[in-house]
Parts: C-alpha cells; structure tokens; sequence
C-alpha cells in the first residue's frame, strides 16, 4: 500500500479489534519496558506482561455512588460456606 508508512509491517492482516489490541498491548510494553515488543501478537504480549504479576488481595470496591448491592466480586470462602 502506497502512503501507509504509519502502519506497522504485519497489522495489515488482523482485524480492527485485533489491532486495537496489539495497539494498546505494544504501547503498554514499550511503557514498562522501553523497547519495541518482541512479538506482534496482542494477546501474547498480554500474556507475557502479565504472566510475571503477583496475587494480591481483593479489596471489594467502595464508594458513595454505588449502593452495596450493586457492587458484585467474589465472595471470601467463608460467606459461602453457611
């Protein structure tokens, strides 16, 4: 294609969702990173930024917008149990 020099080499193949993706995914890598992404795939890059990421506790969601019973998230092991 004449004129698309913005347009990274192999985003001509995927879809618009799929580029949005890959889109959002290289600007979060380069973000953390400082370097170009090893892959042009997004859901893999994805992948390997979030693979390294550590649990952490869930804190339930508050604020003085929402009523408590529209606030959904897991439930403690606990709460279920009775």
């Amino acid at each position: 294609m004449t004129g698309t020099t913005s347009v990274h080499a192999g985003l001509l193949d995927m879809d618009g969702r799929e580029t949005k993706i890959y889109e959002e995914a290289a600007a979060l890598w380069r973000e953390l990173y400082g370097e170009q992404p090893p892959v042009r795939d997004g859901a893999l890059l994805l992948d390997m930024i979030t693979q390294n990421l550590s649990l952490c506790e869930y804190e339930r969601l508050r604020s003085p917008y929402l009523r408590p019973s529209t606030i959904t998230g897991p439930r403690r092991r606990e709460a279920r149990a009775g």
